[in-house]
């Protein structure tokens, strides 16, 4: 497998739980954005233990999110590792009658929300040695409004087109670009 494919679709608790920790997560999102590398660069690139680092990416490949890139090897001791997907995507909804299922997926989205949370901060401490160009074209905001549920989901599908519009402009580095992330979230509110 040369390149991986676009989503992985999650259906099982037990890969929910895989992903519910922020090592494994973030193991994950360095192979997806930086691309392939070896348990050692990996732990060294999270300041993590190689052996806790190995541990990490097993059971990432256990549950198919990350496979071995042999190619890349340059003898047989060497093993490098790649994302097997782009994009890690599951319905919330599909859980709700399964409490293990539930509480796996509530995990794994704790994780991910606090991960987003750290790159945020981790942005913030960054602008002191940015360009203020890259600064003053970035952006935090927020808003709400009252939608039906068909105004909801078009808002969604909306955010969905523009993601996917500029994902594809930017997979690959080119001059003159950088690594910039954003992050949506859309989610009702209970009445009260």
């Amino acid at each position: 497998m040369n390149d991986p494919r676009e989503t992985i679709d999650l259906h099982d608790a037990g890969a929910m739980r895989a992903l519910a920790h922020p090592m494994r997560l973030r193991i994950l999102g360095l192979l997806r954005f930086e691309g392939p590398s070896t348990v050692g660069a990996l732990a060294e690139r999270t300041g993590e233990a190689p052996g806790s680092a190995s541990y990490h990416v097993s059971t990432l490949a256990k549950h198919g999110f990350v496979v071995e890139a042999p190619e890349l090897a340059r003898d047989r001791r060497e093993r490098w590792w790649r994302a097997a997907h782009l994009i890690t995507s599951w319905r919330t909804e599909e859980f709700l009658g399964d409490p293990e299922a539930h509480a796996a997926s509530d995990a794994m989205r704790r994780v991910v929300l606090d991960s987003y949370h750290r790159e945020l901060l981790e942005a913030i401490d960054a602008e002191a040695v940015l360009e203020p160009e890259w600064i003053a074209a970035s952006d935090s905001s927020d808003g709400g409004a009252r939608l039906t549920i068909d105004e909801f989901r078009e808002l969604n599908a909306e955010l969905d087109a523009v993601r996917e519009k500029w994902w594809a402009v930017g997979r690959a580095p080119r001059p003159g670009t950088r690594a910039v992330r954003w992050m949506t979230h859309t989610f009702p509110r209970p009445e009260r």
